[in-house]
């Protein structure tokens, strides 16, 4: 996880911008991907976001997480979108080719929009829906969450500096 000290222009607040972010999770799992939104808003909170300035929003599965995101980058009320999930293996079709696609959409909305998208969809190798496993991500989507959190404030604030001109020189020079 990013320290704090390392990046201190990530407090830039949902007020120093007046945009909001989206939170988009599936439903499938909904127990264990609850704990990254959890995680998030209380991460947020820390960094200047408020659960208020923070948009929620519930679908069926992964799949149809995309679309949701460019509809809501597109819209021009957001500073960014997050994305969570847990694609498991389990049904007629193959988890990861579904993780793959909704991940690639993903990517290719924020660079359609030019509005940053963050991923917290998982898919393990193998899950199963005994003790071990549901403790083990429950526990593991805290983490997402505070991660997608330092993520997605770093980010929001980097693009504001380089949209007003402040982000042209490098944060590293060579030697």
């Amino acid at each position: 996880m990013t320290s704090q000290s390392a990046f201190p222009h990530q407090h830039l607040s949902a007020a120093g911008h007046g945009r909001r972010i989206a939170f988009v999770q599936a439903c499938w799992h909904k127990e264990i991907v609850d704990q990254c939104r959890i995680a998030f808003t209380d991460e947020m909170a820390k960094l200047g976001w408020p659960a208020d300035s923070i948009d929620f929003f519930e679908l069926p599965g992964a799949f149809e997480i995309p679309l949701h995101a460019k509809v809501l980058a597109k819209s021009g009320k957001y500073a960014g979108v997050v994305a969570s999930a847990l694609v498991v293996d389990g049904g007629i079709y193959r988890h990861d080719f579904v993780a793959q696609a909704v991940v690639s959409a993903l990517m290719q909305v924020q660079l359609e929009t030019e509005v940053p998208v963050f991923s917290a969809v998982l898919t393990p190798h193998h899950f199963h829906s005994h003790g071990e496993h549901q403790a083990f991500f429950h526990e593991h989507f805290l983490v997402k969450g505070r991660e997608a959190a330092h993520a997605c404030a770093t980010t929001v604030a980097k693009l504001a500096e380089a949209r007003a001109g402040q982000g042209a020189r490098p944060a590293l020079n060579a030697a």
